[in-house]
């Protein structure tokens, strides 16, 4: 009797939005080092303030849910606590923060120090500062909305241009974390509704972006945090990352992916808190000051910012920021995302694109291709210049040529 062989073991890739999508359209090549070689970035700065405004968000949501704690908060009793936890969590992932950005863990082994012993500079440290705002302003209207927080959503697609090339499989996975799903009932006239009393921000700011309403539908909303400036609406480096785009489209995923979830809704938008506009340090002020001359934001618009402006035209980068009003941040930290069909499939072949050029970088290193034969490396000056492979990109020669070792 002859026993059949056992058949080859059959792998479905699996891509992440943000640390596969994201991050494969920033550098191709960098991608490939970090991602697939493992081997993270040195300074990962910016990776420590997107996880540790995400973690505090998650926990501070978690108090008040199972404490109803009123708003505001005080920093010191309530929100610093919550931030020597996340603190303490991302050190032992290898994530530390600038010094300027926040006081260092009072819970350290041998420190002999308290909470008494922080003082108002302590608390105007940038990475606490944009926490305490995120939580005073935005904590009320959006916690009493959520329905999950950190929500793992999955899919599959088919494998893109099969028929062309080889390929690893005949599907991929998407897979995406969803900082915060919602689900309400927009209805303009429902005067009657606890959440139309409550006067929130969020739910206004939807009913006033959204085209259809109802008033018998629920709608689902899905929220993002995200821990950088509102970004420009155009691009003019066309190596540059077009991340006012990418992050509509990171949305627009989410919400397929979301709605092939059993239990799902109608998924009607897309939010976006971009939580450094809360407290914005120089270096966005001079972005934002140079975006408003050149005409590359959506905000500020109408008369009511008019001060703001002339604020920030009139600062220079040697001066002392600008008192801004509260009004244009919150204008600025939140941005409406419409979901529709064929906004939705345009994100999708966008996705399937860049996992076609992942894959194919894939074979042909797996044939024997050099690393920097295999993949691309197309990004700007500045990803360039923060790179840690930029001593040995051959593909970057302009940007490293004057680069000495010390």
């Amino acid at each position: 009797m002859k026993l059949p062989s056992r058949s080859k073991s059959y792998m479905i890739p699996e891509y992440s939005l943000t640390g596969d999508l994201l991050s494969y359209i920033t550098c191709g090549l960098q991608y490939r080092y970090q991602n697939k070689g493992a081997l993270p970035p040195s300074k990962p700065v910016q990776r420590w303030f997107g996880e540790f405004i995400h973690g505090v968000m998650e926990e501070s949501y978690n108090e008040w849910k199972y404490g109803k704690k009123e708003f505001p908060w005080d920093w010191k009793e309530d929100i610093r606590p919550i931030e020597d936890l996340i603190d303490l969590r991302l050190q032992v992932r290898g994530l530390y923060p600038h010094d300027e950005d926040l006081f260092f863990s009072i819970n350290q082994p041998g420190m002999e120090m308290t909470l008494d012993d922080l003082n108002e500079h302590d608390h105007k440290k940038l990475a606490s500062a944009r926490a305490e705002k995120a939580i005073n302003i935005w904590g009320k209207h959006l916690f009493p909305l959520i329905d999950a927080s950190e929500l793992l959503i999955k899919g599959i697609r088919p494998m893109p241009n099969q028929d062309k090339h080889k390929t690893r499989s005949n599907y991929y996975g998407i897979n995406g974390v969803v900082d915060v799903l919602t689900s309400t009932k927009i209805n303009r006239n429902d005067e009657q509704s606890s959440l139309y009393n409550y006067n929130n921000k969020i739910v206004q700011f939807i009913k006033n972006n959204l085209s259809e309403k109802s008033d018998s539908d629920d709608y689902e909303i899905i929220i993002d945090y995200k821990g950088m400036k509102r970004p420009p609406t155009k691009v003019l480096n066309p190596l540059s990352e077009d991340k006012w785009e990418n992050h509509k489209q990171q949305i627009l995923t989410y919400s397929w992916l979301r709605s092939k979830q059993e239990d799902s809704k109608n998924i009607s938008a897309g939010i976006i808190l971009y939580l450094n506009e809360l407290v914005p340090s120089k270096e966005d002020l001079v972005l934002i000051k140079e975006e408003i001359r050149n005409n590359l934001t959506d905000v500020p618009e109408g008369i009511e910012f008019d001060e703001d402006i002339q604020l920030i035209e009139e600062w220079e980068e040697d001066e002392k920021a600008p008192n801004l009003s509260e009004e244009f941040k919150i204008a600025r930290s939140i941005r409406f995302i419409s979901v529709n069909e064929k906004e939705r499939e345009k994100a999708l072949e966008k996705f399937d694109n860049v996992v076609e050029d992942i894959e194919s970088s894939l074979l042909k290193e797996m044939k024997g291709c050099k690393i920097q034969d295999a993949w691309k490396a197309e990004a700007d000056n500045r990803t360039c210049l923060a790179c840690d492979f930029k001593t040995f990109c051959k593909n970057n020669s302009d940007i490293t040529k004057d680069f000495k070792i010390p």
